[in-house]
């Protein structure tokens, strides 16, 4: 029998009474194919216009420049098996950031722009890396189409059509309180051996309940659940690790910003 067949018949018989179980059973191997195989599809859905990296190379520079000090914490557990590939979307009027498994991450331009400085943008990156590195969105997946579905797309044996619906579900996919907690928790712990500071996730989301205070929530917001209380934890954790919270200073943000297209 073809070694791929087996494999599949194995991991039906075994797993499909699981599906309410998570990414333990995804191997990394297996995560990193996943992820792939929906950012193809993310990037080709033209609602998504990714930016050419050789076209915005200062813009990317920039993202990959906050992005590294993140992963280069030393506190990111897959720091040398994920690929780590961020894009940027243009689309001002979205304020997201989102994970596809494996270390695929996009940020629409929105967010960028809508951002006072490099520690909130930082906080947003860490956040997101955590969703990665802690295996979330994997685990969400799951829950939502299945481990079956989900190994038919690393072993090539779903459609096009199959795989884009799936990468369309990450746009509006929804965490757990436990997963939002883990990832602003490891937001502080990556940041903290920065040189940015460690609690900038909440300023950006105190600047967001500010902003939207008695107003429809933002895009981010409905993906990601905010409150005071999560201000607050994050602040909490920032105090109780003893990490900085002194703004990191500098102008290189507006540079940033001024790299991206009007």
């Amino acid at each position: 029998m073809n070694s791929f067949i087996l494999r599949a018949c194995l991991w039906i018989a075994l797993l499909l009474p699981l599906t309410s179980l998570t990414n333990p059973f995804f191997s990394l191997q297996d995560e990193i194919k996943l992820g792939e195989q929906v950012s193809q599809e993310v990037e080709k859905d033209p609602k998504n216009r990714v930016l050419d990296e050789k076209k915005y190379a200062a813009a990317y520079g920039h993202m990959r420049r906050i992005t590294d000090a993140v992963l280069n914490s030393g506190e990111v557990r897959y720091r040398k098996e994920f690929p780590w590939r961020v894009k940027i979307i243009q689309n001002d009027t979205i304020l997201n950031a989102f994970c596809a498994p494996g270390g695929f991450i996009y940020v629409y331009t929105g967010i960028i722009k809508y951002l006072d400085d490099e520690d909130q943008l930082a906080g947003v990156m860490a956040h997101e890396i955590a969703h990665a590195d802690r295996r979330h969105a994997t685990s969400n997946l799951v829950k939502m189409y299945g481990v079956s579905a989900l190994m038919g797309i690393v072993l090539g044996q779903r459609s096009q059509g199959q795989v884009a619906q799936i990468a369309q579900g990450l746009l509006g996919l929804n965490f757990s309180r436990k997963h939002e907690r883990e990832a602003d928790d490891y937001s502080v712990i990556y940041l903290c051996k920065t040189r940015y500071q460690s609690n900038g996730a909440a300023g950006f989301f105190g600047k967001m309940l500010r902003e939207n205070k008695g107003g429809g929530a933002p895009e981010f917001l409905s993906t990601h659940p905010s409150s005071s209380n999560r201000v607050r934890d994050i602040n909490a954790k920032a105090e109780g690790l003893k990490c900085s919270t002194k703004p990191s200073g500098g102008n290189s943000y507006q540079q940033f910003k001024n790299s991206l297209p009007k």
